[in-house]
């Protein structure tokens, strides 16, 4: 080859060489930027896109026994009660027919311990709490709610108008919920309360006089007190906490890529009166009782 034909040739190459040096990673730092991107995105709500358990399928989970008036005849997947309505309508507005929808067993404790879930989202009167959501994630609140004390009617714990009142009479409530800690929190009684690890324990101990009272969500205590404990009265309940108000959100999964996409849901369902009028059918019963201050 001719000496300046060579000399072209090697410059052609040098250029070429440097330009791949200074443009080579270009392209590809535009892919990670675009994959990094896309990691970092919200994740989409679309119908057919969840991130689900099982795809095609959105796994709800509750305890057993189902109690009403959240769910009917222990049956959560008949679409009556409370909670199974809710969790219906939820699914719908994310894109599942009611056929696609698979329900789970998930006692009460388990919802919000610790460790990976087996289910989508838990309903079952889980109250929302920033010691909890240190293990899980919540949705949205989809009910409000207020505690009430429920005692037979033959008990000092009947003549009850005020907080100050209970504190001398034996108190009980269900493991790991809000009513226990409206016991020990708020009225204090003088005798460490009895701990059920379900409500229907905690309702027979109320039978058979084991305990003076009870402590249930409002809805459940019209319940007990109208279809399963017609001796028991709802004596009252207490006023909302100080800041937020409790509410009952969905549990998910701590790092759960559905907790926006549910929270999105429920939000609607709220702002179209769905969940108003979900309430209203459901737990009409759960009419006003004296505030016990």
């Amino acid at each position: 080859m001719h000496l300046a034909n060579r000399s072209l040739v090697t410059a052609l190459c040098s250029a070429v060489t440097l330009c791949a040096v200074l443009t080579g990673c270009a392209p590809q730092a535009g892919k990670q930027e675009e994959a990094s991107g896309q990691a970092g995105a919200t994740t989409s709500c679309a119908p057919g896109e969840l991130a689900t358990q099982v795809t095609g399928k959105l796994t709800v989970g509750t305890d057993k026994p189902a109690y009403a008036p959240w769910f009917s005849d222990d049956e959560p997947s008949n679409g009556k009660g409370f909670e199974s309505a809710v969790a219906y309508a939820v699914a719908k507005e994310l894109g599942y027919d009611r056929d696609a929808v698979v329900w789970q067993h998930t006692p009460f404790n388990s919802a919000f311990a610790p460790g990976a879930k087996k289910f989508d989202f838990d309903i079952n009167q889980v109250s929302i709490s920033e010691e909890r959501k240190k293990a899980v994630a919540f949705s949205s609140g989809y009910y409000d709610v207020r505690q009430a004390v429920v005692a037979l009617k033959s008990s000092k714990a009947a003549k009850a108008t005020s907080v100050a009142d209970l504190k001398d009479v034996k108190l009980g409530a269900q493991v790991g919920t809000t009513s226990l800690d409206f016991i020990t929190d708020l009225v204090k009684p003088g005798e460490k309360p009895a701990v059920y690890q379900r409500n229907d324990f905690a309702k027979s101990a109320l039978k058979t006089g084991q305990v003076d009272a009870i402590v249930v969500d409002l809805p459940t205590a019209f319940y007990i007190t109208g279809a399963e404990v017609p001796e028991a009265k709802v004596v009252g309940q207490f006023a909302d906490s100080p800041g937020d108000p409790e509410q009952f959100g969905l549990v998910l999964d701590k790092e759960s890529a559905l907790t926006s996409c549910v929270s999105g849901a429920v939000d609607a369902l709220r702002k179209d009166g769905t969940l108003a009028a979900l309430e209203k059918e459901w737990l009409s019963d759960a009419v006003d009782a004296p505030v016990l201050k």
